[in-house]
């Protein structure tokens, strides 16, 4: 019987993809950068996740990684680099700007709270989650929030959830289920730590065949059916 959540948040609970898309389309024109076209918002896009792939790999700081990808996409395009540390910061404030729900998360996560604890677990940085929890209203409806910038390790390492879990204090890590969407950051966090694991998996892709994660769901209202 599942007694605590742990949820992922972007590409989980809110649509990542979207609010990134905003976000630069809007600082391109802030900092007089021109049209940003949605080729280019893509090649961002890769970027980005190799990026956070690497520090997942403890191959790179966040701090690397955070103005890294923007220095790396701006030299591709002929956009001063030395600009990165300064539409970092704004951008950390601007992904907050655009909430996009998946499937009904917040409602799901309302009807959950009676049955059963719920807690934020994301590697995104304390600037652009906080405003996010606070603007989806997820913030209020969590019994709380664990960010790796403040914990000072990210997922997928142990250290992170053994620091969550001396935090609330799970008397049976059978109980805990992780949520996410990210199979290198959540599922393997959630290995890591001993606890079960749900894909959220809403484009149908392949499940690995080393490590399966106790649960694929392809909506997030199928997670009422893994709590048992």
């Amino acid at each position: 019987m599942i007694n605590t959540i742990l949820w992922d948040v972007d590409g989980t609970l809110l649509d990542f993809k979207a609010a990134e898309y905003a976000a630069i389309k809007s600082l391109f024109k802030v900092f007089g950068l021109g049209e940003c076209t949605d080729r280019m918002v893509a090649r961002y896009s890769a970027i980005n996740d190799g990026f956070w792939k690497r520090l997942e790999r403890n191959e790179i700081s966040k701090k690397q990684v955070l103005v890294g990808r923007f220095e790396q996409f701006f030299g591709e395009y002929g956009i001063d680099t030395e600009l990165a540390p300064a539409f970092n910061e704004q951008y950390q404030q601007s992904l907050g700007d655009t909430i996009v729900y998946r499937d009904d998360s917040l409602q799901i996560v309302k009807d959950l709270r009676s049955r059963v604890k719920q807690y934020v677990v994301s590697n995104g940085t304390i600037a652009a989650q906080t405003k996010k929890l606070q603007r989806s209203g997820f913030g209020a409806l969590m019994d709380g929030v664990f960010l790796s910038e403040e914990i000072g390790v990210e997922k997928p390492n142990a250290g992170f959830f053994q620091e969550v879990f001396r935090q609330i204090g799970p008397s049976d890590l059978s109980s805990v289920l992780i949520v996410g969407d990210s199979l290198t950051s959540d599922m393997q966090g959630g290995i890591n730590a001993g606890i079960r694991t749900c894909w959220y998996n809403p484009d149908g892709l392949p499940a690995p065949r080393d490590k399966k994660p106790d649960f694929v769901i392809s909506n997030l209202h199928q997670v009422r059916d893994c709590l048992g």
